[in-house]
């Protein structure tokens, strides 16, 4: 995690989500399920930040989160050194024209009612943006363009498009206003293997043509590998590892990002199969290490503490002037690593 600097568009500290689990009686105290458990990270401007875990991870809920589509439990947001979680009403709808959200299903996402013009215009006729109707119209149409439509495209509806063009549609729509950030959920899943490529490589060129930031969520390791700079491993709400992209695919400390990484086989990843469910088990929630259960290097002290936070390796100056550490959260992270130090949490 690094500091708040000119170059950090988003900081996310100690964000934690619990949802109220319904009642199997009347004699029983409500009881809460942990979604997200204290997670702290940065987006650097200019960078592609990947957010990886399987199904339930905590993924969604934690990119939901930052939107302010989801309230968080506890924690903050801080953008443009304005506190999110604090911000409502006007303020609020102010501001989200410089975040916006690529939704998982382009299918569901787009109103079929409304026109790709209607669409895409929608965000500068809500912020009152290009009230020129001819300047306005010259940005649809680059728009469209740069996603891979064509101009000729904006007076059809979404149901004329295939899942590859109405995803484009909704990235058009995303990138409109040229927002600060870009939360983008599990964006390719749904999509047809070949079409995929495609999508990923219009992120790719968004992120080094136009410089612009992503949050990138995805349970596929090959993609994040390739689009991002950094990357986050989530299991069950915790974070538990976390720097430079190839540093943690490569030399993976915890014991769940090693399972992540040798069960991504290069015919899955190739493929782009989904990584195989390893999570059964009913696992420990948070604060107490929820892969208990399941590791095949745990100790004593993963019963009844916390893992500790725990820095292996320092990166100096990164993108935008930036800083990254390899850090996770695990009481035996690959036995012969040695650690600079352990990190302790903000008072």
């Amino acid at each position: 995690m690094q500091s708040i600097t000119s170059s950090t568009v988003l900081e996310v500290r100690h964000l934690t989500k619990l949802f109220l689990r319904p009642r199997t009686s009347l004699f029983r105290s409500p009881e809460h399920q942990v979604a997200v458990f204290d997670v702290s990270f940065s987006l650097p401007k200019g960078s592609v930040v990947g957010l990886i875990g399987e199904t339930g991870s905590g993924k969604t809920t934690l990119g939901r989160m930052v939107m302010r589509l989801v309230e968080p439990t506890s924690g903050s947001i801080h953008f443009d050194g304005i506190d999110l979680t604090k911000v409502r009403g006007k303020m609020l709808r102010t501001l989200r024209k410089r975040f916006q959200m690529v939704f998982q299903d382009p299918y569901s996402s787009l109103n079929p009612r409304m026109t790709v013009r209607q669409t895409i215009e929608e965000p500068f006729l809500v912020h009152k943006a290009l009230p020129d109707k001819d300047e306005r119209q010259k940005t649809l149409e680059s728009l469209l363009v740069k996603v891979g439509l064509d101009p000729g495209d904006l007076d059809r509806f979404p149901g004329e498009f295939s899942g590859g063009g109405r995803q484009r549609i909704g990235i058009a729509r995303a990138i409109a206003l040229s927002p600060d950030f870009l939360v983008a959920d599990e964006p390719v899943s749904s999509l047809d293997v070949s079409i995929q490529a495609q999508i990923v490589n219009l992120f790719a060129r968004l992120n080094k043509e136009d410089k612009m930031t992503f949050l990138f969520i995805s349970h596929d390791l090959n993609v994040v590998s390739y689009l991002s700079d950094y990357v986050l491993v989530l299991y069950k709400g915790l974070n538990v590892e976390s720097g430079p992209v190839q540093e943690v695919f490569n030399r993976p400390l915890h014991p769940y990002t090693r399972l992540l990484v040798s069960s991504a086989s290069e015919k899955d990843l190739a493929s782009g199969n989904p990584i195989p469910d390893i999570s059964s088990g009913s696992g420990h929630m948070p604060p107490l290490c929820p892969f208990y259960d399941r590791c095949p290097e745990k100790v004593e002290a993963c019963r009844t503490d916390p893992p500790p936070h725990r820095v292996s390796k320092e990166y100096g100056s990164g993108l935008a002037g930036t800083s990254w550490t390899h850090r996770v959260s695990c009481h035996s992270p690959l036995g012969e690593t040695i650690f600079l130090e352990q990190e302790r949490s903000d008072p």
